[in-house]
């Protein structure tokens, strides 16, 4: 196997990392005030300007950027070069609104190729492996940021996107990729696919498995890696802030995202307050953009909750497994239900299946919370034992959730299957 180093940004000093970052967040302040007139209003609002930026610390006096700026700017009012020097646009898929808009440069997408690239080479990959992408091409940026980090790492890259699971086996078993990048939802659905035709899915060539744009649970990595035979390290990034790569896990370690902090920087803040919080302890995860040209992006607030976690394989800072956001909560009669801490009680559960949904609906002025979940394959919904294991679930749930749910068990194939983002809550309430 060809060696790949580290860059020697991945094993700087602490000092010299945050060295670096003070440079590049002065230059990312300075550039956004000067080419955006979105910022530079928002800065002047909130009575500060660049040369306030002393030191890192002092980023906490500059204002929150939030998803509502981009639609409110739609689309290109928030880009700080001019539209001639963008040289690609990707836009969220906008179900709830307008879609967020998100522009590059040319150093832009080399930037986000070098990102996902390191990304890549910290799941296993080196140069001469290859990629089966099963991200989404198109406006969502999985799949083509996926493609271009791929490429420059020096892999040979399968651009299948998603869907048509039957022919994305058979690629599979005909070119014999290495790695695969998709995400968890839809892995567990090839994974299905795959034993529905009776082959076994640990006789695959994938060795790794990169999974990404929506939150699992270590379950859901244990029960991949023992259904697949492969190790399953997960990526994080969202579009307001480059795309996939912003921090990635590394094999070694699996112990929750490193984040590339030379191009990215972090904070924890309580969602309530908007105050910063130390590292170590749980809130929102805000990210400012350090070297973006297009969109500069200061203190985007990403709704992702975790907490920030000293560096280990790599010097940068981890950030805890992302398993909820503050807009995917649930609140049931008081109680902050995440679809996550449902998902981990199911997979204790052998009787039940990885695939499950959350389905709202309000009796009068009641919020009720139904898990509508599938049997194992083999189980039948009407037998004595998924019934038990039904019963042990909605117990299991108030007991460590802290909610009364109800059970509704479904024989296989009767939740939807995603080829992108899962869609884990379904609310049927009446606005």
């Amino acid at each position: 196997m060809k060696s790949f180093p580290l860059e020697p940004i991945e094993k700087a000093s602490i000092d010299e990392l945050r060295t670096l970052q003070l440079e590049r967040l002065r230059w990312s302040l300075k550039h956004a005030y000067e080419n955006s007139p979105v910022y530079k209003a928002k800065f002047d609002a909130a009575g500060v300007h660049p040369d306030d930026c002393k030191t890192l610390a002092d980023l906490a006096k500059f204002p929150f950027t939030t998803k509502s700026d981009l639609r409110e700017n739609y689309p290109f009012g928030m880009f700080a070069v001019p539209r001639d020097q963008v040289v690609r646009i990707h836009a969220s898929s906008g179900t709830t609104g307008k879609p967020t808009v998100v522009g590059y440069t040319a150093k832009d997408i080399d930037t986000w190729a070098g990102v996902v690239a390191r990304s890549i080479r910290a799941a296993g990959a080196r140069p001469g492996d290859m990629a089966h992408i099963s991200y989404g091409y198109g406006l969502f940026t999985g799949g083509m940021g996926a493609h271009y980090g791929a490429e420059k790492l020096g892999l040979t890259v399968v651009p299948f996107g998603g869907g048509q699971t039957e022919k994305q086996i058979q690629l599979i078993q005909d070119f014999k990729p290495n790695i695969i990048m998709v995400t968890p939802s839809y892995m567990l659905a090839i994974a299905d696919e795959i034993e529905r035709m009776g082959l076994d899915a640990k006789s695959t060539s994938l060795r790794i498995g990169i999974f990404g744009a929506e939150p699992w649970t270590n379950e859901m990595r244990s029960a991949i890696e023992a259904r697949m035979g492969i190790d399953a390290v997960d990526i994080y990034g969202l579009s307001e802030v480059m795309g996939p790569g912003v921090a990635s896990e590394c094999v070694e370690t699996k112990d929750g995202p490193t984040i590339w902090e030379d191009h990215f920087y972090p904070e924890i803040i309580d969602p309530d307050t908007g105050e910063p919080v130390a590292d170590g302890e749980q809130g929102e995860l805000v990210f400012t953009s350090l070297t973006k040209e297009a969109l500069p992006i200061i203190r985007y607030r990403t709704r992702d909750l975790t907490r920030l976690l000293p560096g280990t394989a790599r010097t940068m800072r981890r950030m805890e497994k992302i398993t909820g956001r503050s807009d995917d909560m649930m609140i049931i009669r008081g109680v902050n239900v995440f679809p996550t801490q449902i998902e981990e009680l199911i997979l204790k559960r052998p009787e039940l299946s990885p695939h499950y949904q959350c389905v709202l609906t309000r009796e009068g002025p009641m919020d009720n919370l139904k898990v509508a979940v599938e049997t194992a394959p083999g189980v039948n919904p009407e037998s004595i034992e998924a019934r038990a294991a039904a019963k042990q679930l909605q117990y299991e749930i108030k007991i460590h959730v802290g909610s009364s749910v109800e059970i509704d068990l479904r024989a296989e194939g009767g939740i939807e299957r995603s080829v992108g983002k899962a869609r884990r809550v379904v609310d049927l309430r009446k606005k």
